[in-house]
C-alpha cells in the first residue's frame, strides 16, 4: 500500500466522523429550540400580565365611573390617576410581550438546519473532487 491508509479504514472514519457530525447538530437543534421556547414562555407570561393589569384597569374604570359622581374632586381624581397608571403599565408588558414572542418565532432550529445544509454541501463537493 505504499504507506497510504486502506480504504476500508477511510470509509470506517468519514462514518464515525459523519455520525459525530449529525449528533452535534442534534444537539445544536435541541438548544435553538430550547432557547426559543423559553422566550415564548416568557412572552405569553407578559401577555398573561399585561391582560390582568388591563382587567384591573377597566376595574378602576368602573370605581372611577362610580366614585366620580359620588364625591367631588379627590376621589374621582385619584380613581382616575389609579386608571392611567395601570393602562400605562398593561400596554408596557403587552409590548414587551410581543417582542419575546416575536423572537421565538418561528420555532425553526434555523442555525442546525443551516448547518446540515452545509454539511451535506461540503460532502457533495468533496465527493465530486476525488473522483
Amino acid at each position: 500500500m505504499d504507506g497510504q491508509t486502506p480504504v476500508s479504514t477511510l470509509v470506517s472514519r468519514a462514518s464515525a466522523q459523519l455520525s459525530q457530525l449529525v449528533r452535534d447538530e442534534m444537539r445544536l437543534a435541541w438548544v435553538e429550540l430550547s432557547v426559543k421556547g423559553r422566550s415564548a414562555g416568557r412572552g405569553g407570561g407578559l401577555y398573561g400580565a399585561a391582560g390582568l393589569l388591563g382587567l384591573l384597569a377597566a376595574m378602576a374604570g368602573v370605581a372611577t365611573g362610580i366614585a366620580g359622581p359620588a364625591e367631588v374632586w379627590p376621589v374621582w381624581l385619584s380613581a382616575l390617576v389609579v386608571t392611567g397608571v395601570l393602562l400605562a403599565l398593561a400596554g408596557v408588558l403587552a409590548l414587551m410581550g410581543r417582542a419575546q414572542l416575536r423572537k421565538a418565532a418561528p420555532p425553526v432550529p434555523r442555525q442546525a438546519i443551516e448547518g446540515v445544509q452545509a454539511d451535506i454541501e461540503t460532502i457533495r463537493t468533496k465527493g465530486r473532487t476525488r473522483r
